[in-house]
């Protein structure tokens, strides 16, 4: 089939290398989200599928908005057969959608109708579950529910970032993408309406959502610094200033200290949460880059008693 794959983030390149890699299919173009300024300086920089389209030397449509005409105009001049969708970044009109002839097709991290939204893998991490996976399904006007092609599962690990989950999903439903494509060209694929139970909203997190509530119980902690790793980054304030908690793991040894209460040893640092303490692995300090928490606390002298949020 001709395809036209839509995409922004590092994430959606190992399932656009998988269909570039398919013999049986072509990629037109891309299209993804306009250049964003990063780095200290704020320059302008393309995303990641942009720069491995071009790598290629495939046509890269950037439009700021889905629906501007010019855009639409393009993509009707390209006429995809389908537009596999990798965390585009964007919700896709109806004018959009019905340009090819066999629809958008998105990946997403999760088992739906489980998890719809921007966030299904951070969502996933803090609701402990320990089973999740990825699905393709026909992209309509509603938030991810459209018929599903297919699915894969996959573990939870117990020390799962969502940067770690996030990263072998990529991998493994790349894979489930191009076996999608093929199944819609050869017409042995139907997808299936999502069940109306089990449905789950996974919205973005926040920076708000990412302060630790060390009132709450230490598994409560864990699961929010995994959650959030490595974006926006689990955080709390030591001496008025925002302190990131990169890595962090349960201690369920460790008792007596109460919410946010700091015991330093000698090559360790616990914090007290609602119910068992959590060792802190890696922190960074405002304007710093992250260390070893051992290291972070013999440098700023915590007295005893300290105490993080307080």
């Amino acid at each position: 089939m001709r395809l036209v794959f839509a995409g922004t983030p590092e994430v959606a390149v190992p399932a656009l290398d998988a269909l570039l890699a398919s013999e049986r299919h072509e990629v037109a173009a891309v299209v993804t989200r306009p250049d964003a300024r990063a780095g200290r300086g704020r320059h302008l920089v393309p995303s990641p599928i942009a720069q491995r389209a071009a790598e290629e030397g495939i046509e890269v449509l950037k439009p700021a908005k889905p629906r501007d005409e010019d855009f639409l105009a393009r993509l009707r001049e390209i006429a995809p057969d389908c537009c596999p969708v990798v965390a585009y970044g964007a919700l896709l009109p109806r004018v959009a959608l019905d340009v090819p002839a066999h629809g958008w097709v998105n990946l997403h991290f999760s088992l739906l109708p489980a998890w719809r939204g921007a966030a299904p893998v951070q969502h996933s991490l803090l609701a402990g579950d320990e089973m999740t996976g990825a699905s393709t399904f026909q992209i309509e006007e509603g938030l991810d529910s459209g018929p599903v092609y297919g699915v894969i599962t996959e573990e939870v690990r117990p020390t799962d970032t969502s940067g770690d989950l996030l990263t072998r999903l990529a991998f493994a439903g790349s894979g489930l993408l191009a076996a999608t494509m093929d199944g819609i060209e050869d017409g042995t694929l139907q997808a299936v309406l999502q069940p109306a139970e089990g449905v789950s909203l996974a919205p973005k997190i926040t920076v708000d959502d990412a302060r630790v509530d060390w009132s709450a119980p230490a598994l409560r902690v864990d699961r929010v610094v995994r959650a959030c790793t490595p974006a926006p980054g689990a955080w709390t304030v030591f001496r008025g200033e925002r302190l990131k908690v990169r890595s962090a793991a349960l201690a369920p040894e460790r008792t007596g200290l109460a919410p946010g209460e700091l015991a330093v040893g000698k090559n360790s640092v616990h914090a007290g949460t609602g119910s068992h303490a959590v060792e802190l692995e890696w922190v960074q300090p405002q304007g710093k880059k992250p260390m070893k928490a051992a290291d972070w606390a013999r440098g700023v002298r915590v007295t005893d008693a300290e105490r993080l949020d307080a």
